[in-house]
């Protein structure tokens, strides 16, 4: 009787283990897909979406790019290469939302506000304090690595 029930402990802690549910948060990929992106002498880490479009990013990196100022709230960079799409309008842009317009414009917001315009969204800098101050006002160079 008690190897029946040690049986039958081993196969449900089995069974649990084994028919685990994959996550549904839409912020991060697998624990070993991280993004950083470095900003002068800052660095902020990227929590990722769990889509197509993040794991091509990853696929391109490392990145060192001169991001372009637009609209005083984000900076952007046309990438040589399309990524995979799936654009849905958000309704609201939120510091630190690093999106992709189009097939191929990678875009990092450093300011929130509402919007009406349709983005595929890649991650968020997962703490925003101090990104604005580290883009600055004009264009900047920015590293996307591992």
């Amino acid at each position: 009787m008690k190897t029946y029930l040690l049986l039958l402990l081993v196969l449900s802690v089995w069974l649990a283990a084994s028919c685990s549910v994959p996550s549904t948060d839409p912020i991060t990929l697998q624990a070993n897909s991280s993004m950083h992106l470095i900003i002068g002498t800052d660095t902020f880490p990227v929590d990722l979406a769990d889509n197509e479009t993040a794991a091509a990013l990853l696929d391109l990196l490392p990145l060192n790019v001169a991001m372009t100022e637009l609209n005083g709230n984000e900076k952007y960079f046309d990438l040589s290469g399309d990524l995979p799409t799936n654009a849905a309008e958000p309704g609201a842009i939120e510091a630190g939302d690093l999106m992709l317009w189009g097939n191929n414009t990678l875009v990092l917001f450093y300011t929130s506000f509402p919007t009406s315009y349709a983005y595929t969204r890649i991650g968020k800098v997962s703490d925003p304090a101090g990104l604005a101050r580290a883009l600055g006002t004009g264009d900047v160079q920015v590293q996307f690595i591992r």
